[in-house]
């Protein structure tokens, strides 16, 4: 069964299928397997559904455990760990016939009024998504990748938003960024690898060297920001040891204000046949 899912409001419209369960689709991907993306965006939503009072969600931690498929349903199953006066915490199982696909935690926290400090800062060197040639694999998501000739090291960036608008709604907000946070980490993981493509390289070079897979995902959402408008995702390899590379990155808006820090792990396996 093939999904025609082209926006973001249609892919985070869960159905719901008796209590703090919720089912989603999705449209089919380049690569065949689900977006892992569309996953933590999806359970994220579905975590939301259960949430009845103002707390946001600040962090969020996910396990991906096997590869999803895009012709059939996920099933999101929510468990109420604890509801505090400051903290929430939820878990969701994505779940297909193979069986679980996602683990995912996130905690939600009610606006504090505190001090508000921002160490990191948007790189300088960076040109505008409007001078940038468009590189969207798909209709949801939008991306306008920098140049690797312009970053050092085993640096990967990509302005970002996802497509059309969803108005000022903060829980869709926090969702669209979830969706977007998946793209860059493992380009940049990759990067720290010998053996590693070079940007001229054929396509399917990558395939035809490594097997490779999102393992763990984390996000720590910092401050609100609107990501159906452009963000720059800035990641950084940090890495390689026993097959596992690791990606860290700072998403910024348009005007500079540090958004989020994600992380995310990749199994960055050589082929040796």
């Amino acid at each position: 069964m093939l999904f025609d899912v082209t926006d973001f409001k249609t892919l985070m419209s869960l159905e719901s299928h008796g209590p703090d369960v919720f089912v989603g689709i999705g449209p089919a991907y380049p690569w065949g397997r689900v977006y892992g993306g569309q996953v933590v965006a999806q359970a994220l939503r579905a975590a939301y559904e259960t949430v009845e009072t103002d707390h946001r969600v600040h962090s969020l931690h996910a396990y991906f455990i096997r590869g999803g498929d895009h012709e059939e349903p996920i099933r999101y199953e929510v468990d109420r760990i604890r509801n505090g006066r400051s903290f929430l915490t939820r878990r969701v199982v994505a779940r297909q016939s193979v069986g679980p696909i996602l683990n995912l935690s996130a905690s939600f926290q009610l606006r504090e009024d505190q001090v508000d400090v921002q160490e990191l800062e948007m790189p300088t060197d960076t040109p505008s998504p409007e001078g940038l040639p468009a590189d969207d694999w798909g209709p949801i998501l939008e991306r306008r990748k920098v140049p690797t000739d312009l970053r050092k090291g085993a640096l990967a960036a990509c302005w970002l938003r996802v497509t059309p608008p969803i108005g000022d709604d903060p829980v869709l907000q926090a969702c669209a960024l979830a969706y977007a946070s998946d793209d860059i980490p493992t380009e940049a993981a990759g990067l720290s690898h010998p053996r590693r493509p070079s940007p001229s390289a054929e396509s399917g070079e990558y395939e035809r060297l490594f097997v490779g897979a999102s393992l763990d995902h984390a996000i720590w959402f910092h401050r609100p920001g609107r990501h159906d408008e452009w963000v720059l995702h800035d990641f950084r390899g940090q890495g390689i040891v026993g097959a596992r590379a690791l990606g860290i990155g700072q998403l910024f808006g348009r005007d500079g204000m540090h958004l989020a820090t994600v992380a995310q792990e990749i199994l960055f396996r050589e082929r040796t046949r």
